[in-house]
């Protein structure tokens, strides 16, 4: 039997220095970090309601909401949402040029 030596081993920061150099790795990073601080742009009546889902094509950020109801009502308040958006955005170095909601993307935690 054939005995197999392990020799190249990688340590856990070469690994994590690795994966923070590939662009969709980071990618990822802002967006959920951006997607963190959606309770305090949504307001706290909104917050438990809605919660970030995903980014479409185009700089969309998509919006899961609970009912029709509570994404009618986010609908009506889009512009007020992206300037408490802004400033995040902005930090973070993305673009987000709209808010699309959708209740049929809510997903009970």
């Amino acid at each position: 039997m054939k005995k197999i030596l392990y020799t190249k081993f990688q340590y856990i920061d070469e690994l994590v220095a690795q994966l923070g150099e590939q662009k969709e790795f980071k990618r990822a990073i802002r967006r959920s970090n951006l997607y963190k601080f959606w309770s305090k742009v949504a307001g706290e009546k909104f917050s438990e309601y809605s919660k970030p889902y995903s980014m479409l094509k185009g700089n969309v950020m998509v919006i899961a909401c609970k009912t029709p109801i509570v994404a009618q009502e986010l609908l009506l308040r889009k512009t007020e949402l992206l300037n408490k958006l802004k400033p995040y955005i902005e930090s973070l170095k993305m673009n987000v040029s709209d808010l699309k909601f959708d209740s049929k993307k809510w997903i009970e935690d």
